[in-house]
């Protein structure tokens, strides 16, 4: 898995994403790309530990034990396999993976350390014009303020009103 190209298969939430993990007429294969997005700090909302995506049960019934997926999303350490996560910025915000749809051909080379969706620049540009955001879910409260001050994860999920203001860690006493 060092160097793959496959069939994107994207999901926009994880609740669609396990219903069909079960589906046997789920239309995937061993070099499918299983994509969720929607998982980041405001996707989420909170970056929730969505990107362990199962395989689907037809193909662990075919004996595959490892498949591409990607999400904005985070894992939790005790998970396996092949996985990009933490992409960002996150699709809810119209990062990349806002762009991706099911049936893009994406590529993953380690080695380069390139991920790329094969998608002709052109097409691109329509389906930015096309993006919006999802509708506001919370008007008020913790959530709202958490959704405006959030960062990024390639910026720490942080508060925004905070970057840059954090003292300087005292060096460890021996």
């Amino acid at each position: 898995m060092l160097r793959h190209e496959g069939r994107a298969l994207v999901f926009d939430s994880n609740a669609e994403m396990l219903a069909a993990m079960d589906d046997p007429d789920l239309e995937v294969d061993a070099d499918s790309v299983l994509v969720l997005r929607n998982g980041g700090p405001i996707g989420g909302p909170g970056m929730p530990e969505w990107g362990n995506l199962p395989l689907p049960k037809k193909l662990l019934r075919q004996g595959v034990r490892d498949m591409l997926r990607i999400s904005d999303a985070r894992m939790s350490g005790t998970h396996y396999g092949t996985c990009v996560l933490h992409v960002s910025p996150e699709s809810a915000i119209g990062g990349p993976l806002a762009l991706l749809r099911t049936g893009d051909r994406v590529r993953l080379d380690i080695g380069q350390r390139r991920l790329d969706m094969l998608v002709d620049d052109a097409e691109l540009v329509v389906r930015r014009a096309a993006w919006k955001p999802e509708a506001e879910r919370y008007a008020r409260g913790y959530t709202r303020m958490f959704l405006s001050e959030v960062t990024q994860a390639h910026l720490g999920c942080d508060f925004a009103s905070l970057a840059g203001n954090a003292p300087t860690p005292e060096p460890p006493i021996y």
